[in-house]
């Protein structure tokens, strides 16, 4: 079976070189693509201050901080939990950049970009010309995204792992899969097993005009047909 890692992370801002922190880390452990339930999830104190703008993105402020270990206080417990196996972020450069300045701060190695897997390139080689967020990504596959109001790194995840399924070629809907966790229980992966199939709403026009400039640059599209 191959394990690997789906992670994302929240920030003080854009830029590790310019001081900016990891203030949140969510990580779901897959099995075969699939989530065995197994997660990490940590609020870290960034030791500074939180920009207004930041906080409008994630929801945090610096006192919802305080108190909360810092980064040199979990980085043993999060290199644990994602071992070697390969990490998978939407994005990836980003967090990978983060977590590596993070690591390189309290003497620890860097995370090997041989592992990376991003999904926003594996989106934009399926999805060419069109918006791949993962917000539009989660609307092209019809995934809920009524809960995510601002920038969760642990739900991001959880929406992220539907997302990534799809992009690795989907599973039938309602499909139930079972896996054995880490510790040799059984876990049961139900997909969507809740949700009422309804019609795929029309694209946002964004899309519709993305998508209608690459079809006019293809030769004989079939769409035209």
């Amino acid at each position: 079976m191959k394990r690997s890692i789906l992670f994302d992370t929240e920030t003080t801002g854009l830029d590790p070189a310019t001081g900016d922190r990891v203030i949140e880390i969510a990580a779901l452990e897959l099995i075969d693509d699939l989530p065995t339930g197994n997660n990490y999830h940590v609020l870290i104190d960034p030791e500074r201050d939180i920009p207004a703008e930041a906080t409008r993105v994630h929801g945090f402020s610096r006192e919802d901080l305080l108190g909360k270990p810092k980064f040199a206080e979990i980085a043993g417990e999060f290199l644990a939990f994602v071992g070697e196996d390969d990490l998978i972020a939407h994005n990836a450069r980003f967090d990978f950049g983060f977590l590596n300045a993070e690591l390189a701060k309290c003497g620890r190695s860097a995370l090997d970009l041989a592992r990376m897997v991003d999904t926003l390139e594996m989106a934009k080689k399926r999805y060419p010309g069109l918006p791949n967020s993962l917000d539009a990504l989660c609307r092209r596959h019809d995934i809920d995204l009524s809960e995510r109001t601002t920038h969760n790194a642990l739900l991001d995840c959880k929406l992220l792992a539907e997302v990534y399924l799809e992009l690795m070629g989907g599973r039938q809907r309602g499909l139930g899969l079972a896996m054995l966790n880490q510790h040799g229980g059984a876990v049961v992966y139900q997909r969507n097993a809740q949700r009422v199939p309804r019609p795929m709403s029309p694209p946002p026009p964004e899309e519709k005009a993305a998508h209608d400039a690459f079809i006019a640059e293809l030769k004989e599209p079939i769409w035209l047909q």
